[in-house]
């Protein structure tokens, strides 16, 4: 819950970015340059004069709606593909376990790094194509559980109703298998802004003046010795919002699966 709260409370910090910062991400002031943090400047200034807390507050609403945006594509596309391999089976089902098996082989930075050429860095692009390339975990977890919900009697009772296989699958067989789907669409949304960071510290996502917290790690690695603030704290902007998304996922997984706790 109280990662839940810390989740909530940077989301809705990163939303209010207009009225909360201090200053635009993009204020250039030259006489306030590489300043430390101060009352003035909470996380202190670049080399340009910038506002380092206006730009994390700025950055925030980017990573963050890039790793929302593409949980929601990654756990859409791997719960459509874990459904129907687990509820037809046979052909079907290895037909699409070996494509996900195909998928899991690719390395996924090395691919995204080709790709971001194509999107050139706009941001919801980005995010669909994180969120194509990390379906497969969830298609693996949701077809185990429809293999076991497939055989109860409730769907027997369904199916002898007369309800087609659609019917079946949307009605009785997916809102019983929500529990790991809502775990890993929380999961993925810290794997995406990882994802996300990587990419614009390296220079490929997000392109500037757009600020996102990869791309302030980037600004900051020339002067990470005599300059730290630069780094820290966007640095822990990602650290501690992933580790909350997690523990809220770990929290999930016992919330929506008593029996799975250990003892």
């Amino acid at each position: 819950m109280w990662s839940l709260g810390l989740i909530v409370g940077v989301a809705l910090a990163c939303a209010a970015a207009p009225l909360i910062a201090p200053y635009e991400f993009d204020a250039i002031d030259l006489s306030s340059i590489r300043q430390p943090p101060s009352p003035q400047h909470l996380m202190g200034t670049d080399d340009l004069g910038r506002d380092v807390f206006s730009r994390v507050l700025y950055g925030g609403r980017v990573s963050m709606l890039v790793g929302l945006l593409a949980a929601v594509v990654g756990t859409g596309l791997g719960t459509a593909v874990g459904a129907f391999a687990g509820f037809y089976g046979g052909r079907i089902d290895n037909l699409l376990m070996r494509m996900t098996d195909v998928a899991y082989s690719i390395p996924v930075l090395p691919l995204l790094i080709v790709l971001s050429s194509y999107v050139q860095g706009a941001a919801w692009s980005m995010a669909i194509v994180i969120g194509l390339l990390s379906w497969m975990a969830t298609a693996r977890v949701v077809r185990g559980d429809v293999l076991t919900i497939r055989q109860m009697s409730y769907v027997e009772a369904a199916r002898g109703l007369g309800a087609t296989n659609r019917r079946i699958i949307a009605r009785h067989v997916l809102p019983n298998a929500l529990g790991p789907i809502v775990v890993a669409a929380t999961l993925g949304v810290g794997n995406a802004i990882i994802l996300e960071s990587s990419l614009s510290f390296l220079g490929l996502g997000v392109q500037p003046p757009t600020p996102t917290w990869g791309n302030l790690l980037q600004d900051a690695q020339a002067r990470m010795a005599s300059e730290p603030w630069l780094a820290v704290f966007p640095g822990a902007a990602i650290l501690l919002v992933v580790l909350a998304v997690n523990f809220v996922g770990d929290g999930l997984r016992d919330a929506l699966d008593p029996a799975g706790r250990p003892t």
